[in-house]
């Protein structure tokens, strides 16, 4: 079924920076065609805040991010995922609840933005690198989950 919609769940350790870039950029690009969510393993309990005025500088909306525990999407009720997608090495290398409907999986690492030092602006630079990064890749997934990404 090719309009079906697929879910799709980025996982981060802390779930405050990377997976939630990714989240953001998957349903912006995927057309409406790809719904995803994001979570933490360790979740920080709040979205940093480099990573709403990065996602702002780059024209998204950002009211609806927020950190979360991966145990939201392991239980009943939670949406069945088709991809599950890991973003950070830590997060790979976990042991992950057994996902409702058996996903595919897919590692695609990046470095953490919110580890970086240095003034506001240069954190800041950081965090736009890291964004331009996850864009890239967000892109040639889009385009391999519905076969004409943007």
């Amino acid at each position: 079924m090719p309009d079906r919609v697929k879910n799709i769940l980025v996982l981060c350790t802390g779930n405050s920076a990377r997976s939630v870039m990714a989240e953001v950029l998957l349903n912006a690009l995927g057309q409406g065609r790809i719904r995803a969510f994001s979570a933490g393993s360790r979740p920080t309990g709040e979205v940093n805040p480099l990573t709403i005025e990065t996602l702002r500088r780059m024209g998204h909306a950002v009211d609806g991010p927020r950190s979360k525990s991966w145990d939201e999407f392991a239980g009943p009720g939670a949406p069945v995922m088709d991809l599950v997608v890991t973003v950070c090495d830590n997060a790979a290398g976990e042991v992950c609840p057994v996902w409702p409907g058996h996903p595919a999986r897919l590692h695609l690492g990046f470095p953490d933005p919110a580890a970086a030092t240095g003034s506001e602006a240069e954190r800041l630079a950081e965090f736009a690198r890291v964004y331009r990064m996850i864009e890239e890749a967000v892109r040639r997934l889009v385009a391999s989950e519905i076969g004409d990404g943007p």
